[in-house]
């Protein structure tokens, strides 16, 4: 894909999820002729065309219908700081904006996920927009090794060695400091250790063995589209990034149709997911990180058909406060959750063991929230309906003292919905 097409496609999907205003923020990619293609100033961010995107030239020449953006010197200035990094994303995305103003840098060990993705990340005190002298601060900071900047009282800079390389960080980076703040708004933020952080990759890095051939019948195929589907949704709702978040469901027996590793989410289509059978994974494919979670519910509880793992952030801001999630906020929402319970980090085991018709959420600290039912768009229904009740909770908590509905309602709303 040529350079302007790849900056369209990723400012249109900052733009869309919220990530950036209609004249905030720039893109850049450089190219193997050492020519940099950025976004114009001046020019709706919601309807880039690719003739709009602007190119300086290698001897400092500029090509285009506009002019590149005043920032583009600082981009320069990462390009030339670190040769390895290809495209940069600046931008003015809400919760990295917070800690921007706060002149606080978010730590990116609350999450596997976010620790993998975000790298080292690092602060650049404040210059003046489209100075040389901001550029000079922001690339002093990627020559000690950062791979993102918290840019004081101005917003994000992010590198990576291609586009969707900076753009998984960059939307990490802010999925990441929006679960840090409904944490804080809640109490505290807990992180994740070193040794916490190396114990869950060796568990979660033993890969199922090969399958020697796989069967795709009609009703495979379907799920497939389904799972598709849902995953698409999901990215659109705000409740999975593109880098993390996974969808299974059973296809016969124990054997079931996951979300593949290391894809972001709304480029999935049906033939990139995995089918695991007998315990095998398909052929030349990898299942994500969570496989051996979602087999192991799978065999334990013959009722669930679905599930869905994801660091939704207003689930996970309850995650990693390890504060206590009360779903008895509105009828539907106990209806449909009932208790919610928060378990220690990495404790599967446990998981799978409390699963069940009662007990359809549940909350891994510091990793996701894992949700369950017969059918993919009940799983869905529930994870929204959970993420809704979240947000109202950290949100209503700033209004004043919360009211929970009380036992006798709940034991009316058990009698008349649950039997």
């Amino acid at each position: 894909m040529h350079p302007r097409d790849q900056i369209v496609m990723i400012i249109d999907k900052i733009y869309r999820q919220g990530m950036t205003t209609t004249s905030g923020g720039n893109i850049s990619i450089m190219d193997e002729n050492g020519d940099m293609w950025v976004t114009p100033s001046a020019v709706d961010k919601g309807n880039l065309r690719a003739a709009d995107i602007m190119c300086v030239k290698k001897d400092g020449t500029i090509v285009g219908p506009h002019k590149p953006s005043s920032e583009y010197p600082f981009h320069k200035a990462i390009f030339d700081a670190r040769p390895e990094f290809k495209a940069v994303i600046h931008a003015h995305p809400p919760a990295l904006v917070s800690f921007s103003i706060a002149r606080v840098v978010p730590d990116v060990n609350v999450m596997p996920y976010t620790r993998k993705y975000c790298g080292k990340v690092g602060f650049a005190p404040y210059g003046l927009p489209g100075s040389d002298e901001l550029g000079e601060k922001i690339a002093a900071q990627f020559v000690k090794g950062d791979d993102g900047v918290i840019m004081e009282n101005h917003g994000t800079v992010v590198a990576g060695t291609d586009m969707l390389d900076a753009y998984r960080r960059f939307e990490s980076f802010e999925y990441c400091s929006r679960t840090i703040i409904n944490a804080k708004t809640l109490g505290d933020c807990k992180t994740l250790t070193d040794a916490q952080h190396e114990a869950y990759l060796a568990k979660v890095s033993v890969q199922l063995p090969e399958m020697a051939s796989a069967e795709h019948p009609s009703c495979e195929k379907g799920i497939r589209k389904e799972i598709v589907d849902i995953l698409q949704r999901s990215c659109r709702q705000n409740m999975m990034a593109g880098s993390f978040g996974t969808v299974s469901v059973r296809w016969k027996g124990n054997d079931f149709v996951i979300t593949p590793a290391d894809m972001m989410r709304w480029d999935i289509e049906v033939e990139d997911l995995v089918q695991i059978k007998d315990g095998h994974r398909e052929a030349g494919k990898t299942p994500d990180a969570t496989v051996r979670l979602h087999q192991e519910i799978y065999k334990r509880h013959p009722h669930v058909n679905s599930i869905i793992t994801t660091p939704a952030p207003y689930l996970m801001g309850f995650g990693v406060a390890h504060k206590k999630f009360d779903v008895r906020t509105i009828p539907e929402s106990w209806i449909f959750l009932q208790d919610v319970n928060n378990y220690a980090f990495g404790d599967h085991d446990k998981v799978v063991s409390v699963l069940g018709n009662d007990t359809p959420v549940v909350i891994v600290e510091n990793e996701m929230v894992v949700v369950t039912s017969d059918k993919l768009l009940q799983t869905f229904d529930k994870l929204e309906v959970a993420e809704f009740s979240a947000m109202s909770l950290v949100q209503g908590g700033v209004i004043g003292q919360l009211q929970p509905i009380g036992n006798a309602e709940i034991e009316d709303l058990r009698k008349k919905f649950l039997g």
